[in-house]
């Protein structure tokens, strides 16, 4: 009777050890499962390309995106794709939503959104390129009007190979930039 309350003895701590590594596989599972699910249906990482976001993004910045439960909204700086316009997604900034009429000054560089000029502290410069669309512009149900933060240097909604981008379109908005680390935030 000994010799079997022994043996027994030696299994707890054999027999617990198989059990927490078993709960921690477990558990390893179930997170990277959880991981895959949000950054296949909520999230994604998208990095610039080009110079037409500058100052507010830089060339290979990494951006957190997301189009869970999104509705455009007017300032958002989006990713959107559009294969008539470039094959790989681009980073934009919506300026104007379905119904908004847009209008551009080239002298003065103002834009204005429903007779208000727009307050955009986010540009490099006042907007002087203009592209084939005319002005003033209604934008279309279903549409938004997008241009970049380096507006002379951004080809855009002013641009009819681009033009107003449904909104199919859109990947998603940017939630925050997460490379370089040293810029790590919310892109506003």
């Amino acid at each position: 009777m000994r010799k079997q309350k022994k043996s027994n003895e030696e299994e707890a701590p054999q027999g617990r050890f198989h059990s927490e590594l078993f709960d921690w596989g477990e558990a390893l599972l179930i997170s990277l499962a959880a991981v895959i699910l949000i950054f296949v249906f909520g999230v994604r990482i998208i990095g610039v390309q080009g110079s037409s976001m500058v100052p507010t993004l830089q060339q290979s910045n990494q951006l957190l995106v997301s189009n869970l439960f999104y509705t455009p909204e007017k300032g958002d700086v989006v990713i959107l794709t559009k294969g008539s316009f470039m094959d790989s997604p681009i980073v934009k900034r919506v300026i104007a939503t379905e119904g908004d009429t847009v209008d551009i000054d080239f002298e003065t560089g103002e834009v204005t959104i429903n007779g208000e000029i727009l307050q955009e502290d986010y540009i490099a410069e006042p907007t002087t390129t203009y592209y084939d669309v005319t002005f003033p512009q209604t934008v279309p149900e279903g549409c938004i009007f997008v241009m970049g933060d380096n507006r002379n240097h951004s080809t855009d909604s002013r641009d009819s190979q681009l033009g107003m981008v449904d909104t199919r379109y859109i990947i998603g908005k940017v939630l925050m930039r997460i490379y370089p680390f040293n810029e790590i935030g919310t892109v506003a």
